[in-house]
């Protein structure tokens, strides 16, 4: 398994360093070198906000919606050669195993290291061994960005370090797919964030649409075996924390110019470098050092090696980073309708990988509300497509 995403990690960065990240030329329009990039896909240019009727490409990086390509016609979609459909069912299957690899070594890291500001904070680290030898060997252009543009990220980089820590605090304190249950309601904070801070009303049928996810989440929880409140609340933080995020990229960055070469993976490897610099003093301030003296307890019990352990952690953090990286390059070659669906299923093969590698018991109840509430992330999906076409 470990040898097999190594290779598949290795084909995904010599995939991504000849394709440069951006979609194919069959892409309806091409903009700004931001993407629907930190959970949605890539697109390509350098200003925000430059072309009327589009989103700003980076706060499409930082939203929860997604998909970069435009929905084709339907005789433009048949020019498709089969060597565009492999590569984007390629990058969608790798974006999966990523997926799935991530929440079960993070899973077992934290099971036996149950230190998750660390883990997390180690496993934003680990990025920052993939993409600056990539900026120093020139396979990727290094970003160029003044003191005003990490200002103008600062808040950004808080909203994207509260995601990640988050979602690691929740998976150490519950199971992986009650946390997944639970960040499935994501739609509604960001309803709520856009009406409070953008002014932003939505049609009735996207609203509608939350009411089964706040019903299902609501169903999950309270037949969830493995309930606790600490995983329900730090899910709830990555939620909110990545609602923030989109809208804060929507207030502070549309139509600025941020820096240069700051295209969808730059400004995602540069917010993964600022969120480092916010962890560690967190970490160290609510942890300590205490991860390490557990370390070597694990490793003096016998049930681990110093080289397993490490490994362990490595491969957490490099999935991690990974998952990222090819989610740029699926997305970005998809219109949002497949997106929306391609999102759904990743969650729910993600759910139940993780039921099956962790033989998670999930009582009637909780697959109900888990079901219920994975098809209003649907609808919401479908519907706010719909909305942006009126």
């Amino acid at each position: 398994m470990k040898k097999t995403l190594a290779v598949l990690a290795l084909a995904a960065t010599l995939s991504s360093s000849a394709s440069a990240f951006v979609p194919s030329a069959s892409s309806a329009v091409k903009t700004f070198t931001g993407s629907a990039a930190l959970n949605n896909g890539a697109r390509h240019v350098a200003t925000v906000g430059e072309a009327s009727n589009l989103k700003s490409t980076t706060s499409l990086a930082l939203s929860a919606t997604g998909g970069s390509k435009a929905a084709e016609p339907e005789e433009e979609a048949g020019k498709s050669s089969m060597s565009d459909t492999l590569q984007t069912g390629t990058y969608f299957a790798l974006w999966y195993l990523f997926n799935i690899a991530y929440n079960i070594y993070n899973k077992q890291a934290l099971n036996v290291l149950s230190y998750p500001w660390t883990v997390a904070t180690l496993q934003m680290t680990t990025g920052i061994a993939y993409f600056v030898p990539m900026w120093l060997l020139g396979l990727r252009k290094a970003p160029k960005l003044s003191f005003n543009d990490l200002k103008t990220l600062f808040p950004i980089a808080l909203c994207h370090t509260g995601v990640h820590v988050g979602a690691v605090i929740a998976l150490g304190a519950g199971a992986v797919s009650f946390a997944h249950i639970v960040k499935a309601s994501e739609p509604v904070v960001t309803c709520l964030l856009n009406f409070l801070f953008l002014k932003q009303v939505l049609p009735i049928p996207v609203y509608l649409t939350l009411l089964p996810i706040i019903g299902g989440v609501a169903i999950a929880s309270m037949k969830e075996l493995s309930f606790t409140v600490l995983a329900l609340a730090s899910a709830m933080l990555s939620n909110v924390s990545s609602s923030a995020r989109g809208v804060l990229s929507k207030k502070t960055m549309s139509g600025k110019k941020i820096g240069e070469n700051l295209d969808a993976q730059n400004l995602y490897a540069v917010l993964t470098a600022m969120s480092t610099v916010i962890l560690i003093p967190l970490m160290l301030a609510i942890e300590g050092t205490g991860f390490f003296t557990a370390f070597k307890g694990i490793v003096a019990s016998g049930s681990h090696t110093n080289k397993s352990l490490a490994v362990l952690l490595a491969l957490g953090g490099a999935s991690y980073y990974a998952y990222n990286e090819v989610a740029f390059l699926a997305l970005g070659k998809v219109n949002p309708v497949t997106h929306a669906v391609g999102n759904t299923i990743k969650r729910v093969v993600i759910i139940v990988a993780s039921v099956v590698a962790f033989k998670t018991p999930m009582s009637t109840g909780s697959i109900v509300g888990s079901s219920i509430a994975i098809l209003g992330t649907l609808l919401y999906s479908l519907a706010m497509n719909a909305s942006k076409k009126k």
